[in-house]
């Protein structure tokens, strides 16, 4: 096992570490000699193979939960009938960092290892990881799970960063990234509030729950992304239980911030008395913004839209969802003035694709990466998406799923995916190099300071914005609306 610092333990080839040998079994092995054969090896998981190529996996759980459920007897059954076929497989000769990657994006524990000709190597699990280096991403989560006061986790999340950093030195897949970033910042979340209850007595009662919004309810924030959340109730919830809601959102945004997480400028937080109602009060207001979409409820809305429980009663989203996709439905005109109102964000880009910078003020000479192209596409895909029932996800999955069902075509798929990839890394990036270098953090990109290759990229991500408008104003057909 090669010993390594922080800074190599990214770089090291899987094949490197991965020494283990591979019990494997063939697909029409029976059942019971396949049982047989794990405990024989003590075992948790055994790889199916063919021609020397892994086709499928079973693990003890498989077993446990075939035997709870199978009604007759199991002698006559096979490894085929029983085995996992949609195998995560790496390849030996890439970085230990896309292992990592692949584990949290998949919530497993053990990859199989391939070489380039898809052949079976070897398996690696969570464990090689963690023995090699205490401070990869695995163990950080484990230390963030362990933490016990709200200073730690301030500490830890400043550790994550480093992560990250080196992260993008390898060019690690951003969509796996803002996945990665995404469970770090939930078990933040998670661990801080039980340090609230077990050491603050700040507790959220039963009945209620805490809603992440915004980027943070579709799982795509990067560092430095503002709070949006919101608390909701049950309608028979007590007076002293209210109050007990009110005083755990005032808690919890304030540790939040105390931690790095900055606050919502416009006050869309669960510590907004106007961001904390009971359910029929939720249905009433969202009823209020999608009939009478102005400006305020459009912002509102699209906030609101990407709810997700963080913590409590998870009920409470499938019933707002739904209310929200009934709710439009019934409004021939909502869709419409939302997409008028995204389209306004047009994206910096002028006569012959020139960039339109800033003319005045601190930051002049720079494009605004939120305004100018990701507002544009979180919005106008949700919106979308919306239509065709379509609630909660990235909006990488949400173009997925609007393409399957052939609302989005192959080409404008890889387009807006591409688009939205590319400014969410830069974003990410200039992030990353601030806080480096003690700046202040914002959206702003000097496209004057970008090699040749990144300004074309961002030109290229910036005329995607542009496809995602076209396809809103020819689907709402916005040019026959009434000014």
């Amino acid at each position: 096992m090669p010993t390594t610092n922080e800074d190599s333990l990214f770089f090291i080839p899987v094949h490197e570490v991965c020494h283990r040998p591979v019990v494997t079994c063939a697909p029409d092995l029976g059942l019971i000699e396949m049982a047989r054969l794990m405990m024989a090896n003590n075992i948790s998981g055994i790889v199916v193979v063919t021609d020397e190529k892994p086709v499928g996996i079973v693990s003890l759980r498989d077993l446990r939960n075939l035997i709870a459920e199978v009604t007759g007897s199991i002698e006559t059954l096979t490894v085929r009938d029983v085995m996992k076929t949609s195998l995560i497989t790496i390849h030996s000769s890439d970085y230990l960092f896309k292992a990592i990657f692949l584990m949290a994006k998949h919530n497993i524990h053990r990859l199989i290892v391939v070489d380039e000709s898809e052949t079976l190597t070897g398996v690696i699990t969570d464990a090689d990881l963690m023995r090699i280096q205490t401070s990869s991403p695995l163990y950080l989560v484990q230390e963030i799970e362990a933490a016990g006061s709200i200073e730690q986790l301030r500490t830890l999340g400043q550790k994550m960063t480093g992560m990250l950093r080196y992260a993008l030195k390898i060019n690690a897949d951003t969509p796996s990234l803002i996945q990665l970033i995404a469970h770090f910042n939930d078990a933040l979340t998670q661990r801080l509030i039980y340090i609230l209850d077990r050491s603050h007595d700040i507790r959220l009662p039963s009945g209620a729950a805490y809603l992440s919004l915004g980027s943070e309810g579709r799982q795509e924030q990067t560092l430095r992304t503002d709070q949006d959340s919101a608390i909701v109730y049950r309608d028979d919830l007590s007076s002293d239980d209210i109050v007990k809601a009110r005083r755990f959102a005032g808690h919890i945004v304030s540790a939040l911030e105390t931690i790095g997480v900055p606050l919502c400028p416009g006050n869309m937080m669960a510590s907004n008395p106007e961001w904390c109602h009971s359910l029929s009060e939720w249905k009433q207001l969202l009823e209020h913004w999608i009939n009478r979409p102005d400006p305020d409820a459009t912002v509102h809305f699209g906030v609101f839209q990407d709810l997700r429980v963080m913590h409590g009663d998870v009920s409470f989203e499938a019933e707002l969802r739904e209310f929200i996709c009934e709710c439009t439905r019934r409004n021939a005109i909502f869709f419409p003035s939302m997409a008028r109102n995204i389209v306004r964000f047009k994206p910096p880009l002028g006569m012959f694709g020139r960039f339109q910078v800033e003319k005045k003020g601190d930051q002049r000479g720079k494009l605004d990466l939120k305004k100018g192209g990701l507002f544009a596409l979180t919005r106008g895909v949700s919106l979308i998406a919306l239509e065709a029932g379509i609630t909660g996800g990235t909006t990488w999955s949400k173009l997925e799923r609007l393409n399957y069902l052939h609302v989005v075509s192959d080409r404008d798929l890889e387009t807006l995916c591409d688009a939205f990839t590319y400014l969410v890394k830069m974003r990410l990036s200039k992030q990353l190099i601030a806080m480096a270098s003690g700046k202040p953090v914002d959206n702003y990109v000097d496209p004057m300071v970008l090699m040749d290759r990144d300004r074309d990229q961002l030109r290229d991500a910036f005329k995607g914005v542009e496809t995602l408008l076209h396809l809103l104003k020819s689907r709402y057909q916005l040019d026959l609306m009434a000014r």
